[in-house]
C-alpha cells in the first residue's frame, strides 16, 4: 500500500508537469496555427505517454517540440488543436481518477488501523471500519480495469476476514460474560429457594428423617425451576438470540447446565442408595414429578448442545423407575422372612400386618403412576395387570409369614386366634380399599373362608373339653334306684355323685377356659361378637340339654 501511494504522488506530480507543458503550448499553436498547415509533411508521431498505474483508455499526449537547428529552421509537431484539447481532457480524468484512487488508498488505510485496534474499545468505529472496507471492496469490485485492483481487492478482503474473526471472539467474548452472568443469578435464584449442593456421599449419609424431609424439597424445587427458572431463561435466551437457533441452545445450555446438574445429582443419589421398604413413596414420589416434567424438559432443553441434559434427566427417570420396582421385590422378600419372635400373647393383629395393610393401602395412592412405572399390560391367561401381580405377591408373602409365626403359639387353639385375627383384618382392609377392584371378589371370598376356618378350630379346640362335660356319656347307676328324668320321661340312671362331678368339672374348666381367654385379644368388634355368639350357638343348647337332663340329680 505504501509502495502504490508513492507510485500516485510522482504521477500527481508528473501530471501536473504534463498539464503545464500542455498549456505552453496550447499558446503557441494558438500564434502559429496559420503557420502550421505548412508543416504537414514535417510532422513527426505523436509519442504516447502511458502510465503503469492508470488504465490504457487514459493516456496524456505529449507533444514534443524539436529544433534541428538554431537559425530558426524548425521542425515542429503539428498537433491539431483538438487533438490538444483531448489530451487535455485525457489529463483531466486522469487527475480525477488518480485522486478518488488515493481516496481509496486513504480510507484503506484508517480502516485498517481501526481492524488492528479491535472492536472492544469501541465497537460503533470497529464497524464503521468495516462498512468502508465493503465500499472499497465494491469500488474495486466494479474498476476491474485497473491494474492495481486484483492486488487491493485481495487486501481488502483480507482485512475483512481479519475483521470477522475479530467479532466473533468478541462475540465469544461477550456471551460468554452474559451466560456467566445468567447462570450465576440463575443459581442464586436457587440457593434463594433453598436448593443445597451436596455431593452423593453427603446424601447417602444423611439419616433418613433429614433426607426424608429434603426429598420432599426436592420436589419442590424441581417444580419451580423446571416450570419457572428454566422456562424463564429459554424465553430470554429466545428473544435475545432470534436469528439464530445454535445460539439461542448454546446460551441456554450454558446458563442452566450447572443448576440443573446440580438438582438431578441430589436425586441419582437418592436412586443409588441402599434399598429399603420406607423409601419406595419418596422413590414413587420422584419418579412421579420426573414423569410429569418429562415433556417440559424436552421442549425446553431442545437442540444439539441440550442433548446431554436431556439425556441426564431421562437417565434419572429410569433410574428411579428401576430402584422402585426392585424396592417392590425388595419388600416382599422382606415381608415373608420378617423373622419377628415378640409375638403378642394376645394373638391381635400382629404390627407387621397392619404395616403391610397400610403399605398396601399407601400404594394405592400411586395407581396411576405405579400402572406406567410397570408399563401395564394385560396377560395373556388376563388375570390382571402387573400391580395386581404384585400386591397378591406381597399379600401371599404376608400370609405365609403370618403362618410361620402362628406355629410360636404353644395353645392351638390361640393360635387359630391369631390367625383368624389377622386373616380378617386383610380381608376387612382390602375391602374398604381399591386394592377390592384390583385384587377381585375371588380372593376377598376365599380369604374369607379361611377366617372362618380359624374360627371354627378355635371353638372346637378350645371348647371341646368343656362340651364333653355336657355330654350324658358315663353317666349310668349301676344300682337302677334314683330316678333322673330326661327327655324321653325315663330314668337315665345316672348317679348323683356323677352328674355333680360332671357339674363341678364343667365349671372348672369353663373358669380354667374364662380366666385363660381373658388375656387373648379379639379387635375388631364385629368378628369378636361373632365369635361370641358362635361359642354360644354350641355352648348353650348343650348345657340346657344337660341341665334339663340331668339337673334333678344334681
Amino acid at each position: 500500500m505504501e509502495t502504490l501511494a508513492q507510485r500516485a504522488a510522482l504521477l500527481r506530480e508528473s501530471l501536473d508537469k504534463s498539464k503545464q507543458v500542455t498549456d505552453a503550448v496550447v499558446s503557441i499553436l494558438g500564434s502559429f496555427d496559420s503557420r502550421l498547415s505548412a508543416l504537414d509533411s514535417a510532422m513527426r508521431p505523436i509519442q504516447v505517454f502511458a502510465s503503469p498505474f492508470l488504465p490504457a483508455s487514459y493516456t496524456t499526449s505529449v507533444i514534443i517540440i524539436v529544433w534541428s537547428r538554431p537559425d530558426n529552421v524548425a521542425l515542429s509537431v503539428q498537433v491539431r488543436t483538438h487533438a490538444v484539447r483531448t489530451a487535455h481532457e485525457n489529463i483531466d480524468r486522469t487527475l480525477r481518477s488518480a485522486d478518488v484512487i488515493l481516496t481509496q488508498f486513504d480510507r484503506t488505510r484508517e480502516a485498517e488501523r481501526e481492524i488492528q485496534k479491535g472492536p472492544h474499545e469501541n465497537l460503533q468505529g470497529f464497524l464503521d471500519a468495516v462498512d468502508r472496507l465493503r465500499s472499497i471492496e465494491r469500488f474495486f469490485s466494479s474498476n476491474r480495469s485497473y491494474r492495481s485492483s486484483d492486488g487491493v481487492l485481495n487486501h481488502v478482503n483480507a482485512l475483512l476476514s481479519k475483521a470477522l474473526v475479530k467479532m466473533e471472539d468478541e462475540f465469544q467474548k461477550q456471551l460468554s460474560q452474559r451466560s456467566e452472568a445468567r447462570a450465576s443469578a440463575l443459581e442464586s435464584s436457587l440457593k434463594n429457594l433453598g436448593v443445597e449442593k451436596l455431593s452423593k456421599e453427603e446424601v447417602q449419609r444423611m439419616p433418613w428423617e433429614i433426607l426424608e424431609s429434603k426429598i420432599g424439597n426436592w420436589i419442590h424445587f424441581m417444580r419451580i425451576a423446571v416450570k419457572l427458572l428454566f422456562a424463564g431463561e429459554r424465553q430470554l435466551c429466545d428473544q435475545v438470540f432470534e436469528c439464530s437457533q445454535s445460539l439461542r441452545d448454546k446460551c441456554f445450555a450454558a446458563i442452566t447446565k450447572n443448576s440443573l446438574a446440580t438438582l438431578l445429582s441430589f436425586g441419582e443419589a437418592i436412586a443409588m442408595s441402599k434399598r429399603s421398604p420406607e423409601k419406595l413413596f419418596v422413590l414413587l414420589d420422584m419418579y412421579e414429578i420426573m414423569c410429569e416434567l418429562q415433556i417440559e424438559i424436552d421442549t425446553i432443553f431442545v437442540g444439539e448442545a441440550c442433548s446431554q441434559m436431556r439425556d441426564s434427566a431421562l437417565s434419572l427417570t429410569k433410574c428411579l423407575a428401576q430402584t422402585a420396582q426392585k424396592t417392590f421385590s425388595d419388600f416382599e422378600e422382606a415381608v415373608e422372612k420378617d423373622a419377628t419372635k415378640n409375638i403378642h400373647t394376645d394373638g391381635t393383629v400382629h404390627p407387621l400386618t397392619s404395616y403391610v395393610i397400610n403399605y398396601v393401602k399407601f400404594l394405592f395412592d400411586y395407581q396411576s403412576t405405579l400402572k406406567q412405572l410397570f408399563q401395564e399390560f394385560k396377560r395373556e391367561d388376563g388375570t390382571g395387570s402387573e400391580l395386581a401381580s404384585v400386591t397378591m405377591s406381597i399379600m401371599q408373602a404376608l400370609q405365609n409369614n403370618l403362618d410361620a409365626k402362628a406355629k410360636q403359639y404353644k395353645d392351638p387353639a390361640l393360635m387359630h386366634i391369631f390367625l383368624m385375627n389377622n386373616i380378617h383384618y386383610i380381608v376387612k382392609s382390602v375391602r374398604r380399599s381399591e386394592a377390592k377392584d384390583l385384587l377381585g371378589d375371588d380372593w376377598i371370598q376365599r380369604h374369607r373362608r379361611i377366617v372362618q376356618q380359624n374360627a371354627n378350630q378355635y371353638r372346637r379346640i378350645a371348647w371341646s373339653k368343656v362340651l364333653q362335660c355336657l355330654s350324658g356319656q358315663g353317666l349310668t347307676s349301676s344300682g337302677g334306684s334314683g330316678q333322673i328324668g330326661s327327655d324321653g320321661g325315663n330314668s337315665s340312671g345316672a348317679s348323683r355323685a356323677a352328674v355333680k362331678e360332671r357339674f363341678r368339672s364343667f365349671n372348672m374348666l369353663f373358669e380354667e377356659i374364662y380366666q385363660k381367654q381373658c388375656g387373648w385379644s379379639v379387635p375388631d368388634t364385629e368378628l369378636r361378637e361373632s365369635l361370641r355368639l358362635a361359642v354360644a350357638e354350641i355352648l348353650l343348647p348343650a348345657y340346657r340339654s344337660f341341665l334339663k337332663r340331668f339337673g334333678t340329680a344334681y
